[in-house]
């Protein structure tokens, strides 16, 4: 059973950054893709970003070119390097693994989420 706890949210002004970061525990951290969906209230989840177990990204366009992620396997740790943040991308951000590729819904393993607030 794999735990994941993300932590690094909060409340950011039009412009700036955030990191978000997800700790897991309890599994093989390297064999899993890994990835950050979010939510923002009265919508549906959606995919933001995905990496493979072999560091290959993938975006959803409203994201690219300003969200990066990362992995440390040694640490067992996904981030999520946040810039330029938008009023849009308020939601609860949440971080997935799944042992094939990280899904919008139906993964191995979620975490709590955290919320991220930008103002304009």
């Amino acid at each position: 059973q794999v735990q994941l706890v993300e932590s690094g949210g909060g409340l950011v002004q039009a412009g700036g950054s955030l990191r978000l970061s997800c700790a897991a525990s309890g599994g093989t951290f390297s064999s899993y893709s890994m990835g950050w969906l979010r939510q923002a209230p009265g919508k549906e989840r959606e995919f933001v970003t995905i990496i493979s177990s072999g560091g290959v990204s993938t975006y959803a366009d409203s994201v690219k070119g300003r969200f990066i992620i990362s992995r440390d396997n040694a640490k067992n740790t996904v981030y999520l390097q946040m810039n330029s943040l938008k009023p849009e991308d308020t939601a609860v951000y949440y971080c997935a693994a799944d042992r094939l590729r990280v899904r919008t819904t139906h993964n191995d393993y979620w975490g709590q989420g955290t919320q991220v607030t930008v103002s304009s």
